[in-house]
């Protein structure tokens, strides 16, 4: 039997679309924590926020600043009240705060879910009403509510004990006069277990007590020898959870490091334009006084945030992926298809890339702009070629339809197990047994997601995805059966509606449908971004 806190589609929806008053688009600003960690005070954010002011990046949308661990004295008051220190904070935060508005910025805080913070200062646990008060008191409008120290609540399991933490916070944020926005940690404490059944379930109900979702683990900081490694492990995270995200509730892969001087130009760029292809937060973490003309050139992107921050807030999913590229894909809010393409390998490569794999018509015709460059280069159909990406480089392009019988779109992309990252594969030939193979065949992997509910892979879109009720799954001529007909759900379930079971990955790349079991490691699936959710 399903939980009972797994929101439907249409509920999570609902909830995300009230979301969208406090938090419309994903956040943009700066947080101490990756490049200064507990080293921060007063000084540090009034030159943050003047060099901003004064770089560009408050004229292109990062307007937010965020004081992470470390801001508050190791003791509360006797009326329970935080203090900030006074040491780091000789004018309080109520001025830093005031100083802050005056240069055109929102403020935002950190506290923790627990009896202390992860550097060991006062948790918020017991205190929660008036920690809500005191910082709406001070101006703050923006709460990052981490994990650490969390005692399970007797008869309760940890994700209980978690959910019943965030969702007491939300109910106090809810009531007050601004609510803030409320960033959640809690499933960054679940990610990366040999069983992630409790990850999917706090990301279940996150939507409906927040905006954001801090769903795994720290990005890189400060002098890490291998910041690219860290950075492509939130990544990894980010892809297995794209079917949360809606307007007004948004993925969070955590922060921006743009000055890391172990980032090659390419992967800091790349960085961005990953983030900002998933309209992820952008949360710079760096010294901003300190940023070159590279780093604040691509940070002010113009065609990139209005990628980042475009109405739909789809997150961006792989069309295909194997040994070198990663090519991701989603819908903008004129009709426009963005891809978005990673070479991951270590060295400059050059690729095609069919249109039929970002689910358009292989017969229209797409104007071509480079949104790096900002360059028309004319127009393009069937296959477009690009050349000479860089080492872990990533190009990004906005296609738009010639004509608006173009602008359908199919959902289209690999179909990946999200706890072992395999995809789901078709054989050589029609009716073939289908499989789980690494991520590296993108001819036999890329699959339509069809409305009538068929699923279809390109190599032989006449055949779709059969549950015949034995113990294979495979590929047959397509006639409209229900053991042809699939829905996919919030909870990752790919459910075959002729026989009610759910696609399930076996041993050694064996894929059946078996009972389906609550969001277990091996029946949740990411899907291609615009599949309708049931």
């Amino acid at each position: 039997m399903r939980s009972q806190t797994l929101l439907t589609a249409a509920a999570a929806i609902a909830v995300a679309e009230a979301s969208k008053d406090v938090l419309a688009t994903p956040p943009m600003g700066f947080n101490n924590w990756a490049r200064f960690m507990c080293d921060l005070n007063e000084t540090l954010f009034t030159q943050t926020a003047d060099a901003m002011a004064n770089s560009g990046l408050l004229a292109a949308g990062y307007d937010r600043i965020n004081l992470d661990d470390c801001w508050m004295a190791m003791n509360r008051t006797d009326n329970g009240t935080l203090l900030w220190d006074t040491e780091k904070f000789p004018q309080g935060l109520p001025w830093l705060g005031r100083y802050l508005k005056e240069k055109g910025f929102h403020f935002g805080i950190y506290q923790d879910a627990g009896t202390q913070t992860c550097g060991g200062y006062p948790g918020s646990l017991g205190f929660e009403q008036i920690d809500a008060d005191t910082f709406t008191n001070w101006g703050i409008d923006y709460l990052k509510l981490d994990g650490c120290n969390v005692p399970t609540a007797p008869g309760r399991t940890d994700e209980e004990t978690y959910k019943d933490i965030y969702s007491h916070w939300h109910e106090i944020l809810d009531k007050q006069v601004n609510p803030l926005i409320f960033s959640e940690s809690a499933p960054a404490y679940f990610c990366g277990t040999d069983n992630l059944t409790d990850w999917y379930t706090i990301m279940d109900w996150l939507p409906d007590n927040g905006e954001l979702a801090r769903h795994s683990y720290d990005v890189a900081t400060w002098g890490d020898a291998d910041p690219w490694s860290s950075i492509m492990t939130n990544y990894d995270q980010h892809i297995r959870v794209a079917r949360y995200q809606s307007p007004g509730f948004f993925n969070d892969p955590d922060f921006l490091v743009p000055d890391y001087p172990q980032l090659t130009i390419d992967e800091k760029r790349s960085h961005f334009a990953l983030w900002a292809s998933f309209s992820a937060p952008l949360i710079i973490s760096a010294h901003i006084p300190d940023l070159g003309k590279d780093e604040i050139a691509f940070l002010t992107n113009k065609d990139l945030i209005d990628v980042n921050q475009d109405a739909l807030s789809q997150q961006a999913t792989l069309a295909s992926r194997d040994s070198t590229w990663d090519v991701l894909t989603k819908s903008l809010s004129n009709g426009d298809r963005l891809l978005t393409v990673l070479n991951r390998s270590p060295a400059a490569a050059s690729t095609s890339i069919p249109l039929a794999h970002l689910g358009l018509s292989s017969i229209c015709n797409f104007a071509v702009k480079d949104l790096w460059t900002g360059d028309a280069s004319g127009f393009v159909s069937g296959e477009f070629k690009i050349k000479n990406v860089p080492s872990h480089g990533t190009v990004v392009y906005r296609l738009t339809p010639s004509k608006n019988s173009c602008k359908t779109i199919t959902p289209t992309g690999i179909i990946m197990n999200t706890f072992s990252m395999t995809c789901l594969t078709t054989g050589a030939a029609k009716g073939n047994e289908v499989s789980s193979a690494s991520c590296d065949f993108p001819g036999s992997q890329v699959w339509q997601v069809r409305a009538d509910g068929s699923i279809r892979n390109l190599a032989d879109d006449s055949s779709c995805l059969t549950d015949s009720g034995s113990d294979t799954i495979t590929t047959t001529p397509c006639k409209g059966n229900p053991s042809q007909n699939w829905s996919y759900s919030l909870s990752g379930d790919l459910t075959n509606e002729g026989t009610g079971k759910c696609l399930t990955e076996g041993v050694e790349g064996q894929i059946t449908t078996q009972a389906c079991k609550f969001e277990t490691n091996k029946q949740v699936y990411a899907l291609p971004i615009g599949v309708k959710l049931q």
